[in-house]
């Protein structure tokens, strides 16, 4: 990513901002503290370096107009480094927007293994299509276009299961259908992400009209009441802002 020069608040009044669209999934403003950007920008410089084609995929999904609220650079080596842990030869994604976070799962897959990404808008597929090109990873990534709610009943008819990681970061009114399929498409070992479920803390509030919210209530009631998975959910502030994330493990 480019390296914007870090800022620092000239007053403690000054310390926070509003920042419009920036979690993935999500159009309510959040709350940003310039100090959390700083940190996410020094980890990233440190831990990760600069990498062109991750800088190309975010550039060109910039310049197509698709929404900036593909995970941060840190959170994308968090999912490659998952993928690694597990030996994933087979992941799921759903929702891919420019294909950000599907570049970095891909890099994490174990030789032979594939990925498989779900997208309901024409656009955001094309321009993930030619940024996989670019990254030399189309031959091992499949974009299935349409609403997942119609592609994931096609991938458990077609016996494309079961996958080792699956990360949800698509509309989360939906999650909970979601979460469901994931479930049935994965096996005994497998790791559900589920990106955006603190919703700037907003997940507290049951009396919330916020579709997002109340679809990240449901799936936590969801996966506290399942006995097939076991999960925790992490509160992360940086560069998006303050969100989080659940990682389910399959039993």
């Amino acid at each position: 990513m480019k390296k914007p020069t870090p800022r620092r608040p000239k007053k403690k009044t000054e310390a926070r901002r509003r920042a419009p669209g920036s979690l993935g999934g999500g159009s309510t403003a959040r709350t940003v503290e310039p100090r959390w950007t700083e940190v996410d920008h020094y980890f990233s410089e440190n831990l990760l370096g600069n990498d062109p084609i991750l800088e190309a995929a975010l550039e060109s999904s910039t310049a197509a107009g698709l929404p900036a609220i593909a995970v941060s650079p840190n959170q994308g080596k968090l999912l490659q480094m998952l993928a690694q842990i597990i030996g994933a030869r087979s992941i799921l994604e759903i929702g891919t927007l420019g294909g950000y976070s599907t570049i970095w799962m891909a890099r994490g897959l174990h030789t032979g293994g594939r990925v498989i990404t779900l997208e309901v808008d024409a656009k955001h597929a094309d321009v993930a299509r030619k940024n996989f090109s670019r990254a030399r990873l189309d031959q091992i990534i499949e974009v299935w276009e349409g609403p997942a709610l119609d592609t994931l009943p096609r991938l458990f008819a077609e016996g494309r299961g079961p996958f080792d990681l699956i990360f949800i970061d698509a509309d989360k009114a939906n999650i909970p259908a979601y979460f469901d399929w994931s479930i049935n498409l994965s096996h005994p070992g497998s790791l559900i992400v589920v990106d955006n479920v603190v919703r700037d803390g907003e997940v507290i509030n049951a009396r919330s009209t916020d579709s997002s919210v109340q679809g990240v209530r449901q799936f936590v009631s969801k996966l506290a009441a399942d006995p097939r998975v076991t999960g925790t959910a992490i509160q992360c502030v940086g560069t998006k802002g303050y969100d989080g994330f659940a990682i389910v493990l399959v039993r």
